[in-house]
């Protein structure tokens, strides 16, 4: 009993499950029914069309064509090559292109051979080649790529279809008998033979001109307004007009001869341009008698049959200025480089190369890398969208595109755990990338390789690079070559630890520059407090160098000459921001090209500017030897010394606030930071942390603006350097290095000096007449004139001084003339 019952229970649970599935399906099955059928009523005409012009179904579309017309463009350029051999077979048996062994030869199989016959021999010839060209419009139009005006293409590549291939079919058709093919096609072969028995082949020849012209002006309705210049002749009347000018402004000069030359006159203002809001009666027209210059000009225009009323023409403007109208005595432009113009450039078999130069990727190191970054995110629970990576020299950048809501705060926080994973020496993370939505990571390559200067001054950009003092820094992590302009800059402060590339930085920057500029356009002045950092430049003192007149040595290491260097340094900026008030020019570029015009007077005191870089190499044991002295004149130089062309580059290797105070670096805009130690270093220099991320080795940071640009220092040995020097000092030279202006200290200028005047300097009277005759007594202006020492021009001043033609040292200034001119200079000398 008890079985049986067991037994009843059972059967009846399993009716009731069975029944409570039937169920349940058949309600599953009624609802999918009820939903297939709400599916076929919601299905309408405006669904459809809706579909069709989806976004997603469009792109599809124009993708699609994309790649056919890539398929027919391959097809078509195939069939030059191969159209012969392939010939027989498409005009044979067509059962045979279906078959795998087809022998044919078309790169696009045998369907592509068969549309390229198709299209190029038996419709349209060459000219088929704009099919390809529409589709590719339509497919980039659907994309999205590029807005097209799908109707004005198909309008044009038509036109340009049919007058392509009658063009062909008529030109070429002496072509067709050594010929697989018709370069118009049959197309432009039958036609234009049709027309050619209809009009002749002038005709035709006009036919195809007038169809050009027609389209030409469908194209752009500028077309008839050039037609009709042409027609009218004008680019002929422009000559003549052009011919008329030179021919009239060639009258005008031999009418306004050049004044006679007068006696100079200490008082006289020696400036060559006088601007017109200076001169106002000169804009408006005045009168005859209002100007006896213009009176005389206005008399010899009357000689030669002029209108009386020409003394309002504005031209007379010019007349009324002495030294706007200064012209040197040779018509060619002064050349600076006379004198060393044989000079040739250091060559580039002076520079090594290196075998670990090229740039390789190793992409299992760039899939590593990238998996272990995304493992690192995403066990700290962040998931990126994409990743990509940027292989340069030394540091490999990967950029990262996080999912929406992702902070930035959080990823820049993970620094240290990405560099536990990637077991790097130091990664830098760029959150977010200026300019980009993404964010950059950058990692040390296990392999970096050297970045020769070979490769840099060899480089298209170097070599073809057009600024006024090119510094080639190296290579960016895009593997581009890094330039800047250091008149731009204008000034440069470099800091870095011991041994990270502080000093070959230096070296590259002078090497990029000596092998760029003309020994009469530069000169250097070299502060190395350490004396051996730049010992290997004084080859090329006479070339290249700048140094104080009684200066041993051209390379500066003791402190008390930095001091006095800066300060001549000081002298000589004051003296060129003199020389262009004169000349009317706002800065030293200007200056020269007036100068080398002849627009500048040189018995006025004028002179072509060479750029003057100087380079501090280790500025800090300056700051703790001289302090304030230093400090000054190098804030002043680089306050405003960028017009006159005097630009500064100070490095050191203790980058404090106590070595980089605030007034260096408000005068220092550029920065380049290699690695330090410290985050706090890397805020003195670059206002921000990053500089302690780096890796060393020439690895480091450009700031110039917003956001600092990593790059890899270009490496120049010392043996490459000392064979730059040695090419350039076996050249001629010029007979001293550079010499600076003197400068006297003010708290010794009231000594009395004991002048014996009757022994007098041999040289003492043409030195007076000099110093009468440019109104300037100075020193170094005796010293370069006659190519003396320092210390006998300072004798000969201090005769002149007791001569009474020169006054008392001014300090920093140039000596009052007391002479006016050579008359008086000689009852003076009589008088002795």
């Amino acid at each position: 009993m008890i079985n049986q019952l067991g037994n009843e229970i059972k059967f009846e649970i399993f009716y009731l499950s069975l029944h409570k599935y039937i169920t349940e399906n058949l309600s599953v099955m009624a609802k999918k029914n009820s939903g297939k059928e709400n599916i076929k009523q919601q299905i309408t005409p405006n669904k459809i069309l809706n579909f069709l012009k989806s976004d997603t179904l469009r792109f599809s579309g124009g993708l699609l064509l994309v790649l056919f017309s890539v398929y027919l463009l391959l097809a078509f350029t195939s069939y030059f090559f191969t159209g012969a051999a392939d010939q027989s077979i498409i005009d044979g048996a067509t059962e045979e292109l279906g078959l795998t062994n087809n022998k044919i030869r078309n790169y696009a199989g045998s369907r592509g051979a068969q549309l390229a016959s198709y299209l190029i021999n038996d419709c349209f010839g060459l000219a088929s080649f704009l099919i390809p060209a529409f589709l590719t419009v339509c497919g980039l139009k659907l994309m999205k790529v590029r807005n097209f005006r799908i109707w004005k293409w198909f309008i044009g590549c038509s036109l340009l279809l049919i007058w392509f291939s009658l063009f062909l079919g008529f030109a070429f058709n002496n072509l067709y008998a050594d010929s697989f093919f018709y370069w118009g096609g049959r197309h432009g072969h039958n036609v234009s033979s049709w027309l050619v028995s209809q009009i002749g082949s002038p005709g035709m020849w006009l036919l195809l001109f007038a169809a050009a012209i027609g389209f030409l002006i469908y194209v752009s309705s500028k077309t008839i307004i050039w037609i009709r210049d042409l027609l009218q002749l004008k680019f002929m009347k422009k000559k003549e007009e052009e011919e008329e000018e030179d021919t009239i402004g060639e009258e005008k000069k031999e009418l306004n001869p050049e004044p006679e030359e007068q006696q100079p006159d200490p008082f006289e203002d020696d400036s060559f341009e006088v601007p017109l809001k200076e001169k106002p009666d000169l804009i408006t027209p005045a009168k005859p008698e209002a100007d006896p210059d213009m009176e005389i000009t206005i008399a010899k225009e009357e000689e030669q049959g002029e209108d009386n009323n020409i003394p309002n023409e504005p031209q007379f403007q010019i007349e009324a200025n002495e030294d706007e109208s200064y012209q040197g005595p040779e018509l060619e432009p002064y050349n600076p480089k006379l004198d060393l113009e044989n000079y040739r450039f250091p060559t580039m078999d002076l520079l090594k190369r290196y075998d670990n130069n090229e740039l390789t990727v190793d992409m299992e190191e760039q899939k590593a890398n990238k998996d272990r970054i995304i493992s690192t995110l995403r066990s700290f629970g962040i998931e990126i969208n994409t990743i990509k990576a940027t292989v340069g020299p030394t540091v490999t950048l990967y950029e990262i595109t996080p999912e929406q809501g992702v902070r930035i705060s959080k990823i820049r926080g993970l620094e240290d755990d990405i560099a536990l994973s990637l077991s790097a020496l130091g990664i830098r993370i760029i959150a977010p990338i200026p300019g980009k939505g993404t964010i950059g990571i950058e990692v040390p390559n296990s392999n970096p390789k050297i970045v020769a200067m070979q490769s840099i001054i060899g480089s298209k950009k170097f070599q073809e690079s057009n600024y006024d003092l090119p510094i080639a820094l190296g290579k960016t992590i895009t593997n581009e070559v890094f330039m800047v302009d250091l008149c731009k800059m204008p000034h440069v402060l470099v800091a870095g630890a011991t041994g990270q590339g502080k000093s070959v930085g230096l070296n590259a920057i002078i090497t990029s520059l000596l092998y760029k500029k003309h020994p009469a356009e530069l000169k250097f002045v070299l502060v190395d407090p350490k004396k051996v950092e730049f010992s290997i430049y004084s080859a090329i003192e006479n070339h290249f160098l700048a140094k104080l007149p009684d200066g041993e040595e051209a390379i500066i290491t003791d402190v008390t000459k930095v001091v006095q260097t800066l300060n001549s340094l000081c002298v000589e900026m004051d003296s060129r921001y003199d020389l262009l008030k004169k000349a009317h020019v706002r800065n030293v570029k200007e200056y020269n090209e007036k100068f080398i015009n002849r627009r500048l007077n040189p018995e006025k005191g004028h002179r072509f500017m060479p750029y003057i870089v100087v380079i501090i190499d280790e500025f800090g044991d300056l700051i703790m030897t001289a302090g304030k002295e230093v400090e000054l004149p190098i804030a002043r130089i680089a306050q405003l010394a960028r017009a006159v062309g005097i630009h500064m580059i100070i490095a050191t290797q203790r980058p404090t606030t106590n070595i980089i105070t605030g007034t260096i670096k408000a005068n220092f805009p550029a920065r380049v930071a290699f690695r330090v130690s410290a985050m706090m270093d890397s805020r003195t220099i670059l206002d921000r942390p990053g500089a302690n991320q780096l890796i060393g080795r020439g690895d480091m940071l450009f700031l110039q603006g917003a956001d600092p640009v990593r790059v890899q220092c270009a490496f120049v040995d010392t043996p490459e350097v000392e064979d730059i020097a040695r090419y350039i000092s076996r050249q001629q030279s010029y007979p001293t290095a550079f010499y600076l202006p003197e400068y006297i200290n003010p708290d010794a200028a009231g000594d009395v000096v004991d002048v014996d005047m009757t022994r007098l300097d041999p040289l003492f009277e043409e030195a007076a007449r000099l110093i009468v005759v440019h109104q300037q007594g100075s020193t170094s202006l005796i010293q370069r004139k006659f190519s003396i020492g320092y210390n006998r021009a300072g004798r000969i001043m201090d005769q002149l001084e007791k001569a009474g033609v020169v006054g008392p040292s001014e300090g920093s200034k140039a000596r009052q003339v007391m002479c006016l001119d050579e008359n008086d200079l000689e009852m003076r000398l009589n008088s002795l």
